[in-house]
Formats: structure tokens, C-alpha cells, sequence
């Protein structure tokens, strides 16, 4: 599977050149890789960045050969063996240009990234969103990378970053890193090896949601079924035709209105809940632990713990959400999202939750619709591994103190399946110009892209936390001849994004990178 675009694979022999699958020995097999005549890249890791990592670099000429370590070393989060596996949401979040993910997925998009190829053509309803349907992504990723001519994929644990290799290393190992290469990088990066905790939410099967307790909606109509909002949609691809799926043909398993399904709660009943969830007894983590979570991803009963409406003004409000049997916004709402093509799961939005398995299966039955829910999946909470990135990378994704040494994905500072993949992307292309003799190169940081690699490069490094891309970090609109920058901010978020496409553009004009023609054009 190619992108369209895209040069040809190389001649037969060039794979002669890819570094040696894992023979018997006591060296790792990235450092046996050193008897290779002929500079590649290796990269450690099967996750999004990873993954992206390699396509970008194997599309460039340069062999890769792509270390993941499952299933020989499993993960307490992972399902399968498959590579750029989804463990916690399935929803990519925005996708229009009035929305600074949406922005980056589309720069994605026309930079080749198999990542959003992959999840356009395994995208589900999610309203404004791009949610996808987790196992066929996974499998095309793992199909894309498993069948590309320039891309050997071994399955090893490397347990310590490589001091020697014929070539670039990039490191992206994601959020689960194993305790020994974690311990590794600790010692390379000294004390500024951070962390965070995550929270994953529980998935419930289908047909036991009651159907005549929920209906189903979008926020503000803001689907992508219809075109209720004024923001340009970047929309969704036919995987048949590769053209934008007509957003009034419909999709999904069901013809009603809005992509999710929505839990009202009376007043009474959101007490309830409230009363039940504080008092839920909660999985334990590792004593010498000190509890800190990422704010875009706290679990219900951190926010809970903070007031008894912080829900309501969070993952339960129910603003822009009337339901049709009273013609009123509810008191607090749930969102249920598809979570497969096939409908048949669905994911509680926002619910990352530490509770006890028991204890999930009690309270969340508490919502109304889910008395008699089965869970397919229940919420837990998992360990995520990142790096100080201001004090350890440049903008290249390269670290400060080896030319050669790359990280890329979550353990590099960013947040989000999006950002990680972009990191990737980057880091790819610049390992592979290294490998090819060619300037690194980042875009302008009036790009999505381009700002994300500047801020984890360049943010301060004392209370560093992990970030989401906001059109807060890109460099914000000046007035151009005559043109004042506009007031609302709906309209400011779209010429940014104008802005930045049009610069992306020209960017890869100047590094001879062509605009792939399965991009979505969101100008219209």
C-alpha cells in the first residue's frame, strides 16, 4: 500500500541493505544492526509515532528496520500485537478548522501520514470529531508497515537506548516504556525523566443500552451527518474512491440525528450519582506513586473531588444537548460514543475512572439508559513515561546532545494520539535526511506542526507538562495590508488555519515535498 503521490519503492536489492532480523546472541538487535553497509533507521517502538516515523522515513528511500517489543514483552494496557494499537479513546477529537487538531490533522494529511489515512478510512460517527473503529485501524497500520518493501519490523524489547548504530535512532516508545529502557533514559536525561498518570474509559456493549432512556445527538448539531455548523469541515474519505464522503448521505449503523447517544439526568439523579461516585472505592496505585495526572485526562473522581457541579461543567454538561422528549438541555448529560464500525460498543465519553472493576460496574449503572449495561471493557488507570522535552530536544525532534538520537510520541513531551503521530511524521523525515546527506528542516511556527515542535523544544522546562496542540502555542495572526485580524474567534481560529496551510504549502515547496493528492481540501 502506497500514498498516492508517492514515488515507487525501491529495486529488489535494496532491502539486502535493511538491518538483520533478531539472531541468536547476547547483543540487542539494534546494536547487531552495526554490520550494515548502509545507514538506516532505526526506530524503537510500534506505537502511532512510531509507526509514522517509519512510513515517513521508508517513503523517503531509507531503510528502517522497527523494533516493538509485543508480544514477546506484553503491556498491562495492550490487547494485541498489532501496531499503533488505540488503548484508551477511540476519538482523534476535532476535525474542523476551527480547531487546532482539526488544523494539524489536515497538515498531516498533506504531509503523507499513514496515520490519518489509515484513520480516515476506519472512521465511525462522532460528530465533529474523527473517531475511529480501533481494530480496523490497528490492522491497517499494522498491514501499511508490515508490507512496505523498505521497512523491516522485528519483534524485540531493546532494553537501553543504543549508543552505537549505523545510523539514526529514534526512540518512541510511548507512554508504557518498559522499566528497563525507561531506566536507561532516566540516566541519560538525569531527573528531568517525568511522568504522569492516565486513565482509560470503560466501553459498554450495545445492545444492553436502554434505548428508550438515552437519545441520540450531537452538541449544537455539530456532525459531521449534516452541516449545521459554520466551521469548514476537512470531512472524511471514502476508502473506496479516496474523494470526501457527501456529509448528507449518512453513516453508521443508525439513521437518526446526531452521532452520539446521550444519558440525561434529572437533578435527583445526578446527586445520586455524584453521592455514589465519591464514596466508590478506588484501585490503588503504587505506593511510592505521588498521584499526578494530566489535566485533559483526569479521572471522574479527581474532578468530582473538586465540587459537586465540576462535573456538570465537564464531561457530564449538558449545554448545546436538548433532548426531544422535553425540549429542554437535561440537568447533566453522558455521552456515549461508537466505538466500531459495527455499533455494537460504545465508549463512555470523558469517563476515565480509577474505581475498583466492582465498583464501575455499580456506579455507572447509576446512569440513566445503563441500568442493565454489560461492559465490554471496564476504565484503569496506567502509568505514562515522558521526558522533559525543553531541556532534552531541539525543534528536529533530535536531542540536544546526539545528532542522532531522536524521540518521538508521548514519551517526548506531547499529549494526544494526533500529536504524537506528528512528532513522528517529523522526526521520520529529519532522520531520514540525515541518513540521505539533506538538511533537517521543521515548518514555520504559524504551522499546527511546527508550533508543537517549537513548544515542546523551547516551553519552560521547570514545571513541564505534557500538551495537546492549541492554536494558543502557534504565532498569532498580525494585520496584512489592511486586513484586520477578526473578532470572533470562530473566524480568528479558521485564518489561522488558512494561514497556516497556506504557509505549510509553501514550506514544502522549499524542501521539495509535494502536497499528497488524498489530502482534504477545507477551503471551499
Amino acid at each position: 500500500m502506497y500514498l498516492l503521490g508517492e514515488a515507487e519503492p525501491a529495486p529488489s536489492e535494496a532491502r539486502a541493505h535493511l538491518a538483520p532480523k533478531a539472531r541468536a546472541g547476547r547483543a540487542s538487535g539494534i546494536e547487531r544492526a552495526r554490520t550494515v553497509t548502509m545507514q538506516s533507521v532505526g526506530i524503537i517502538g510500534g506505537g502511532l509515532a512510531g509507526s509514522e516515523a517509519a512510513w515517513q522515513a521508508a517513503s523517503r528511500g531509507v531503510p528502517v528496520t522497527l523494533y516493538e517489543m509485543r508480544p514477546v514483552r506484553p503491556t498491562a494496557v495492550h490487547k494485541t500485537d498489532r501496531l499503533a494499537e488505540l488503548v484508551c479513546s477511540n476519538s482523534f477529537r476535532g476535525d474542523k478548522l476551527d480547531n487546532a487538531v482539526g488544523l494539524l490533522k489536515e497538515e498531516m494529511r498533506r504531509l503523507g501520514s499513514i496515520v490519518m489515512r489509515s484513520a480516515d478510512a476506519a472512521r465511525v460517527p462522532a460528530g465533529a470529531a474523527l473517531a475511529v473503529d480501533r481494530e480496523q485501524f490497528s490492522r491497517a497500520m499494522t498491514q501499511a508497515i508490515g508490507t512496505h518493501p523498505r521497512i523491516t519490523l522485528v519483534r524485540e524489547e531493546i532494553p537501553r537506548v543504543p549508543r552505537v548504530f549505523d545510523g539514526p535512532v529514534i526512540i518512541a516508545t510511548g507512554p508504557l516504556t518498559s522499566d528497563s529502557l525507561s531506566a536507561d533514559i532516566a540516566a541519560m536525561v538525569g531527573s528531568d525523566h517525568l511522568y504522569f498518570y492516565d486513565a482509560v474509559s470503560p466501553i459498554v456493549l450495545a445492545e444492553t443500552i436502554d434505548r428508550s432512556r438515552v437519545f441520540r445527538a450531537s452538541r449544537w448539531g455539530r456532525s459531521l451527518r449534516g452541516a449545521r455548523s459554520d466551521a469548514r469541515s476537512v470531512g472524511s474519505l471514502d476508502p473506496a474512491t479516496e474523494r470526501p464522503v457527501d456529509p448528507a448521505a449518512g453513516c453508521g449503523v443508525d439513521d437518526g440525528e446526531g452521532d452520539y447517544l446521550n444519558c440525561p439526568f434529572s437533578k435527583d439523579e445526578y446527586e445520586r450519582f455524584f453521592e455514589a461516585l465519591m464514596s466508590a472505592e478506588r484501585a490503588p496505585l503504587h505506593e511510592f506513586d505521588q498521584a499526578k495526572f494530566f489535566e485533559g485526562c483526569l479521572p471522574i473522581e479527581v474532578m468530582a473531588s473538586r465540587g459537586i457541579d465540576t462535573l456538570r461543567f465537564g464531561p457530564m454538561k449538558p449545554v448545546g444537548l436538548v433532548d426531544p422528549r422535553t425540549g429542554r438541555e437535561p440537568y447533566a448529560a453522558v455521552q456515549l460514543r461508537q466505538d466500531n464500525l459495527a455499533g455494537d460498543h460504545f465508549s463512555l465519553v470523558g469517563f476515565q475512572t480509577q474505581m475498583k472493576w466492582g465498583e464501575q460496574a455499580r456506579v455507572l449503572k447509576l446512569i440513566p439508559g445503563l441500568e442493565n449495561a454489560e461492559f465490554v471493557r471496564f476504565g484503569m488507570i496506567h502509568r505514562n513515561t515522558y521526558i522533559n522535552g525543553p531541556t532534552v530536544l531541539r525543534e528536529t525532534w533530535q536531542t540536544k546532545t546526539r545528532d542522532d538520537l531522536f524521540f518521538a510520541g508521548q514519551i517526548s513531551g506531547v499529549e494526544g494520539y494526533v500529536e504524537s503521530a506528528a512528532s513522528g511524521l517529523i522526526a521520520g523525515r529529519n532522520a531520514a535526511a540525515l541518513v540521505r546527506g539533506e538538511p533537517l528542516s521543521v515548518p514555520p511556527r504559524t504551522t499546527a506542526i511546527g508550533a508543537l515542535a517549537y513548544y515542546v523544544s523551547h516551553a519552560a522546562p521547570r514545571n513541564y507538562q505534557p500538551t495537546n496542540i492549541t492554536f494558543g502555542i502557534i504565532s498569532p495572526l498580525q494585520p496584512v495590508a489592511g486586513r484586520k485580524v477578526p473578532r470572533k474567534k470562530t473566524e480568528r481560529n479558521v485564518a489561522l488555519s488558512e494561514r497556516a496551510l497556506a504557509d505549510l504549502g509553501a514550506w514544502m515547496q522549499a524542501v521539495n515535498s509535494p502536497i499528497h493528492q488524498f489530502a482534504n481540501s477545507p477551503i471551499e
